[in-house]
């Protein structure tokens, strides 16, 4: 999978910007000084900063994302799993749920989950 690492700030930008596409940039302006507490200088350095990586794309002043948000929660998800319990789902799971218990419906889409991707 390709590199759709996003940090902490950028994550939330380009929330603002898949919970509100496609939107004229001087919108994006007013919700992340809203939201983030941004000013005009910083949505637009990042916005370019997005735009040249290719995970948003600004073009005639209407802004919208090119990456989707499940693309890069895939991607995070994944790199969380194979770095921290060396690619183990069920060491994963065991340390997510440490104790917890989970309703029956909670259980079934679990198992629908596992169904649904399991190698034949």
């Amino acid at each position: 999978m390709e590199n759709l690492k996003l940090c902490e700030s950028d994550y939330r930008f380009m929330t603002v910007i898949w919970d509100n596409e496609p939107m004229p940039s001087g919108r994006l302006v007013e919700l992340c000084a809203q939201r983030l507490g941004w000013k005009k200088p910083t949505t637009y350095t990042t916005l370019k900063k997005l735009c040249d990586k290719g995970f948003a794309q600004n073009q005639d002043t209407i802004v919208t994302a090119i990456v989707k948000r499940e693309q890069v929660q895939a991607y995070a998800s994944e790199h969380f799993v194979e770095h921290t319990f060396a690619g183990s789902l069920p060491g994963f799971l065991t340390a997510f749920l440490g104790g917890k218990t989970i309703s029956d419906k909670e259980a079934s889409q679990l198992k629908d989950l596992i169904d649904a991707h399991r190698e034949e």
